[in-house]
């Protein structure tokens, strides 16, 4: 959304939002009150938001996740492990009600997807995560929430609902994330989780850069109906990516939603 907002000369940008705390940390990067909706679109009333939110609008990014949180308990065995060298002992976590994996990433995706066909929007795109082909991927064990699974699962739907019509998709799953500056690295894209499965150096990606990818998609017809891995260098190797219709070009596959079925471990 910020992004967006720094070009409001190519870009009308709506937010929709949970929260009034999300709400305000939009307005300071400067919306206004007419470009945000609030509301949980998942309880009564949250379809409202959307038919509000999407009327009109030609493209809709979904860059929600359920968010998991640290069982504070669960750091004392970490901490002995750590004073008596032993190996294995991981923190546990959960995440809050109504707040799971299944609920945010596959329920609430799938009704914006179904909020942006109804309204004709013609493009949306993703931001989900790597590691999707694996469903032993550690993120699936966070909170027993299958995240991995249920983003999975989202992406197959949107690409269903464009399959033979007018909607085009995009779907960019980032490697880890950071905060760092953006603009300042190559990207380098892949599909089907290559980039964590080889011995490859480079699997994070600053947030800003994920963003920058967004909005490209937005502009690029070499994004339309994609699905790819997105990872970057560390600066100074290699020159910062700023011709995204190339960066597309130059891996032509898409990510094939076989490598495996997970999505059928997960039912609707």
């Amino acid at each position: 959304m910020k992004k967006l907002l720094e070009r409001q000369d190519r870009f009308s940008p709506r937010g929709v939002v949970r929260s009034d705390k999300s709400a305000g940390q939009l307005r300071g990067y400067g919306a206004t009150d007419q470009q945000l909706f609030v509301g949980d679109i998942l309880r009564e009333g949250g379809e409202g938001v959307l038919k509000r939110a999407m009327q009109g609008a030609d493209a809709l990014v979904i860059a929600t996740s359920a968010v998991p949180k640290i069982n504070y308990l669960s750091l004392v065995p970490v901490m002995l492990a750590k004073l008596f060298k032993k190996e294995g002992v991981r923190p546990s976590f959960t995440f809050k009600e109504g707040q799971m994996p299944e609920q945010i990433d596959w329920e609430g995706q799938k009704a914006q997807i179904d909020a942006a066909k109804a309204a004709g929007v013609k493009h949306v795109v993703i931001v989900s995560s790597m590691g999707g082909t694996d469903p032993n991927n550690f993120l699936n064990t966070i909170g027993n929430g299958n995240i991995l699974v249920w983003k999975r699962k989202a992406e197959e739907y949107l690409i269903a609902q464009a399959a033979g019509g007018d909607l085009k998709y995009t779907i960019v799953h980032p490697g880890g994330l950071i905060d760092e500056e953006g603009g300042k690295r190559e990207l380098i894209i892949d599909v089907d989780d290559n980039l964590i499965s080889s011995n490859s150096k480079y699997r994070r990606i600053p947030r800003a850069d994920v963003a920058e990818f967004c909005v490209q998609s937005l502009l690029v017809e070499e994004a339309l109906n994609r699905s790819v891995d997105l990872v970057s260098k560390e600066p100074g190797d290699g020159a910062p990516t700023t011709d995204f219709a190339a960066l597309l070009r130059s891996m032509p596959k898409n990510c094939d939603y076989s490598l495996p079925k997970v999505a059928a471990s997960a039912t609707a």
